[in-house]
C-alpha cells in the first residue's frame, strides 16, 4: 500500500508541474504581447487567473471561497495571506479579481519558463539588500498609481511545516499606510494540506479560503506599522487555530 501511495505523490507532483506549464507553453505568444507594455498588464493578469484556475483543477482542488467584504473594482489594496505552499499563488490568482502586482522573491525568476514571466510581470526584492527594498516601494508606488493592487504574503517565505503561521514582515503594512490603501487580510486553510513542500504528501480534495473584512490604513502612520502588522498576524492566526480543521 504505501508503495502505492509514493508512486501516486511521485505522478501528483509531475502532473502539477505539467499543469503549470501546459498553458504557459500553449499562450506565449499571447503572454509575451500582453506583458510588453505596463498598460496592457490587466489583460496579462485576466490569463493568469485563467492559469491558476486550471492548475488547481487540474489537481483536483475543490476551491471554496468566503468573502466578509468584496473589493471595489475600481479602488487599490494591499492583498496579505499566510503562506503554506506554491499553490497560494494560484488560490491568490483565484480568489481576487481586481489586478494585482505580486511583490516576491527574485530567486523564483530562476525557475524555467514561469521565472521568464514572473520577473518581467512580478516586483522582485533581495531582503538581504536595503538597496532592492527600496525600489520595491518605488515600483509598487507606480503600479498603484496605475490603478493595480498589490499582493505580499507577509511571512516571506514558507515556514517550518510545524509553524502555523510565522512572524510577518513589515514592509506590506509600511507600503499600505504610505500610500493610503485598505487591507485585505486572507486566510488560506488548506494548502498545506493539499500540496505542501514535503515531497511524499498532500493530494486532491477542499481548498478553502476566507476574506476578511478589510482593515482601513485611513490617517495611519509609519509609527503605526508595527500595531498594524501584529493586527492583521493575529486575526490570521487565529482563524487558522479555529478554523484549519473545519
Amino acid at each position: 500500500m504505501k508503495l502505492f501511495k509514493y508512486i501516486f505523490w511521485i505522478l501528483y507532483r509531475i502532473w502539477f508541474y505539467i499543469l503549470v506549464a501546459l498553458p504557459i507553453v500553449a499562450l506565449l505568444p499571447i503572454l509575451i504581447i500582453s506583458i510588453s507594455r505596463e498598460q496592457w498588464y490587466k489583460h496579462f493578469f485576466k490569463l493568469a487567473r485563467f492559469w491558476a484556475k486550471f492548475i488547481l483543477i487540474g489537481m483536483g482542488f475543490n476551491y471554496k471561497i468566503v468573502r466578509e467584504q468584496i473589493p471595489d473594482p475600481k479602488a487599490s489594496y494591499m492583498f496579505v495571506a499566510n503562506h503554506t505552499s506554491m499553490t497560494d499563488i494560484m488560490l491568490m490568482l483565484a480568489v481576487v479579481k481586481n489586478p494585482f502586482v505580486f511583490v516576491g522573491k527574485k530567486e523564483l525568476a530562476k525557475i524555467p519558463l514561469f521565472g521568464f514571466l514572473y520577473k518581467r510581470t512580478c516586483i522582485l526584492v533581495d531582503r538581504s539588500s536595503a538597496k532592492s527594498r527600496q525600489a520595491v516601494f518605488l515600483r509598487a508606488k507606480r503600479r498603484l498609481n496605475q490603478g493595480l493592487s498589490i499582493c505580499i504574503f507577509p511571512e516571506g517565505g514558507v515556514p517550518e511545516e510545524s509553524i502555523v503561521l510565522d512572524e510577518f514582515k513589515d514592509g506590506a503594512f509600511r507600503m499600505a499606510i504610505n500610500q493610503q490603501i485598505p487591507i485585505v487580510p486572507m486566510t488560506f486553510y488548506d494548502n498545506k494540506k493539499r500540496f505542501p513542500f514535503t515531497f511524499f504528501s498532500g493530494g486532491p480534495g477542499q481548498m478553502r479560503a476566507m476574506v476578511h473584512k478589510f482593515i482601513s490604513t485611513d490617517g495611519l502612520q509609519i509609527e503605526d506599522t508595527k500595531d498594524l502588522n501584529t493586527k492583521v498576524r493575529e486575526l490570521i492566526l487565529n482563524d487558522l487555530i479555529t478554523n484549519a480543521k473545519a
